[in-house]
């Protein structure tokens, strides 16, 4: 085939390919996404006028609006679900649902949330938009499609009866004319149709944001969860198996130093050093299990974790636990690394003579509280005790106060969610 004849094959087909477009499938259901929101518009519009009327004209009965309100903000949804889905099925347009709102036996504590939230006005703008846009869409259309078929039946009856072709050929171009704004009708009302859906319907940016915040938090609750797990497991295998691998070869040189006196005297300091380094890194080992996750803090809980604590610190600790019920473990071991970080912060810095120590749990939120009567001036800019302090109370949505003069004393506050 010559150049000419492709390239004239070529723009042919493309000619074709927008006439199937301009009249094909898409156009159709187009069409019928305009006339099934007439009705499903119509329906939504309908229930809820009735609902919003009566409860206005009855408003005196007061038990009458409250009950009218909770059905409409029962039947949104559904009208909003059926919405989205004639979107999906005539547009291939999915719209993002809305987030879902905790259900409450309380009537006010489900109906003033219902009330308060924004993305409900939003729905009911749009069902009651919906109608009005759908319906002009129909008119236009039903002017478009009918009109066309009217006109071919008056310019064939205006060939059969009138002397002069005039007549006929005017009608016929106007056929051809609304037969040809047809398609472009149906574009331009489901364009504007689906703007207003996913303007209206579909999540707020507020609702995203908030989505995307619980979305969050949950994440780094699973994050804190699975790293305080780790650090148990951690404790557990450091306990289990690296410490009594220390308390067996220190107990064997104890042996070996308390039995062997007939050895030279440079192998029984050697023998007395490896004991006494095996002893100290026992200790260590010790106190590094005891700040990872101590076994005591999962079996007996925050009481007998913190005494242990206290009993250790070099100086004299006065410990006041008031906890009724238990937070939950993350929240624990987080309340128990304040304790030890503060607690080995004032023995290293504070040069205090005394501590106490006070934990309280009043509703959802525990609180406890640190004082030294060291030499003050801690703050979270001055060392990274602080700050690591500050950042572990801080994933968990806990609040970290500092009050440290100059000259003491020094108090630490932390509140904490229970969960």
């Amino acid at each position: 085939m010559s150049p000419v004849l492709h390239h004239l094959y070529r723009g042919r087909m493309t000619i074709w390919r927008r006439i199937r477009a301009h009249w094909g499938a898409a156009t159709w259901l187009r069409t019928l996404h305009v006339a099934t929101g007439l009705l499903t518009g119509l329906l939504s519009a309908g229930v809820i006028a009735t609902l919003v009327v009566g409860s206005v004209l009855l408003v005196w009965t007061v038990v009458v609006p409250v009950i009218a309100m909770a059905l409409l903000f029962w039947t949104l949804p559904l009208f909003t679900a059926l919405q989205r889905s004639r979107f999906a099925a005539h547009l291939d347009v999915h719209i993002a649902p809305l987030p879902r709102r905790n259900f409450s036996l309380h009537p006010l504590k489900w109906l003033v949330p219902q009330a308060r939230a924004l993305s409900t006005w939003r729905q009911l703008a749009y069902h009651l938009l919906c109608p009005l846009l759908n319906g002009l869409g129909s008119l236009a259309l039903l002017t478009a499609w009918g009109g066309t078929l009217a006109m071919v039946f008056l310019a064939a009856r205006a060939f059969d009866f009138s002397p002069s072709p005039a007549f006929g050929a005017a009608f016929a171009l106007i056929g051809v004319g609304l037969f040809l704004a047809g398609p472009l009708v149906a574009r331009a009302f489901t364009w504007v149709d689906v703007i207003a859906g996913e303007a209206l319907l579909g999540p707020a940016l507020s609702d995203e944001l908030a989505q995307r915040v619980e979305t969050l938090q949950e994440s780094r609750a699973e994050v804190i969860d699975a790293a305080d797990a780790e650090r148990r497991r951690i404790e557990r295998d450091l306990h289990d198996g690296t410490q009594q691998r220390l308390v067996w070869l220190a107990m064997n040189l104890g042996m070996a130093r308390a039995t062997l006196k007939d050895l030279p005297e440079p192998a029984m300091q050697v023998i007395t050093q490896a004991h006494e380094e095996s002893k100290q890194a026992l200790k260590e080992l010790r106190d590094l299990v005891r700040g990872l996750h101590p076994a005591v803090l999962t079996d007996e809980g925050l009481d007998a974790a913190l005494s242990g604590l206290a009993a250790r610190a070099p100086f004299p600790v006065r410990l006041s636990v008031d906890v009724a019920q238990r937070a939950s473990p993350t929240i624990e071991a987080v309340a128990f690394f304040v304790v030890s970080e503060t607690l080995t912060n004032i023995a290293k810095h504070a040069e205090a003579t005394k501590a106490s120590i006070t934990v309280v749990r009043k509703g959802d939120r525990l609180r406890l509280a640190v004082r030294d009567d060291g030499r003050g001036g801690a703050a979270p800019e001055r060392g990274s005790g602080l700050r690591g302090l500050a950042q572990r109370v801080g994933s968990v949505d806990g609040e970290l106060r500092i009050d440290s003069p100059q000259g003491g004393p020094t108090t630490i506050e932390v509140e904490l969610p229970c969960e």
